[in-house]
């Protein structure tokens, strides 16, 4: 077998937090398989020293491909070249708009199979296997590979743990299909219009009905406030749907995907549709006056009672803590 292949997307000199999180599932995956993960880099000016950092969370190699950075087809390129010249059976993505428009197009073109909105992946006996929630997240399906796969995670589906080492880099100069080279990239942003990147957060206070009116967030986004450096606030879909507070913020099955060290929930009941969305945080502290609320089945802590008297008193605890 000769290995997996994953896709690194960076911007402004850094690796985003998915990518990484996908180079250290692969270097895991490819560990249990016995054999190498390798990651590709696509862009204008990228040093070998920020490609051989990948070596740290997992890959041994890192493919260094000059070209336009942040467009799909040139990916598709590239990634087709290096997996028909190296002979890797499978392809892993981190996840995201850009990562799924990349593998339904190298799936394409290489005639492999793809599975999109990967939650695990597991290895049994020299293949990858690959899991992914159907039938509103309730069930679990499994994809098996006839020949070559390709594995698309959901946002943050994959953790991101950083050790020693350094990656060789090898650069390939890739000869661009005439359609690939069309699009340019004008300008960066976020379409949703968020102004705050929820999913790259360390502390996220979310909240849900039971806040009672869009007013309640204002308590939210003080309490984040109070938290300071890398905090956010966060909504379900319910209160996004209710018009309280903007979709760029949602999570859940049809929202974003977070992993944060601290996740704060107020007022959520805990729907799977919104467990799916944040179960990967690493801290889950839930809020909710109903002892029975399903949130409290995966919360590492609960408090039960009125939010409204709740949360004003961390905002005091943690102001104090702060100083």
């Amino acid at each position: 077998m000769a290995g997996i292949l994953v896709y690194a997307l960076h911007y402004e000199g850094a690796f985003n937090k998915n990518s990484l999180g996908a180079v250290t599932e692969a270097g895991k995956l490819a560990s249990q398989l016995g054999t190498e993960a390798h990651a590709i880099v696509v862009g204008e000016g990228v040093s070998d020293d920020l490609c051989a950092q990948l070596g740290s969370y997992g890959v041994s190699k890192v493919f260094l491909v000059p070209g336009p950075e942040g467009l799909a087809q040139p990916v598709v390129d590239a990634m087709a070249k290096v997996m028909t010249d190296n002979g890797h059976d499978y392809a892993l993505f981190g996840g995201g708009l850009l990562g799924f428009e990349i593998g339904a197009g190298l799936a394409a073109r290489l005639g492999a199979g793809v599975t999109m909105e990967v939650t695990a992946v597991r290895v049994e006996g020299s293949e990858l296997i690959a899991e992914r929630p159907i039938l509103g997240d309730s069930s679990i399906s499994e994809s098996r590979y006839k020949g070559k796969g390709i594995i698309i995670g959901r946002l943050n589906a994959f953790e991101m743990k950083k050790g020693e080492g350094t990656a060789a880099v090898e650069t390939v100069n890739v000869e661009f299909s005439p359609w690939s080279t069309k699009a340019k990239m004008v300008q960066r942003g976020e379409q949703r219009g968020a102004d705050v990147d929820i999913e790259g957060a360390d502390v996220l206070i979310a909240g849900g009905r039971g806040l009672g009116k869009a007013e309640g967030f204002e308590q939210l986004e003080t309490l984040a406030n109070a938290f300071g450096g890398n905090s956010a606030v966060a909504a379900t879909r319910a209160v996004v749907d209710a018009g309280w507070y903007p979709y760029a913020a949602q999570i859940g099955q049809t929202g974003k995907t977070v992993a944060p060290k601290l996740y704060l929930a107020a007022g959520i009941s805990g729907a799977i549709q919104h467990k799916v969305g944040m179960q990967a945080s690493e801290t889950i502290v839930a809020i909710n006056k109903d002892a029975n609320a399903p949130i409290f089945e995966f919360s590492d802590l609960g408090i039960v009672g009125d939010l409204n008297k709740i949360v004003p008193k961390l905002i005091d605890a943690v102001k104090a803590k702060k100083g």
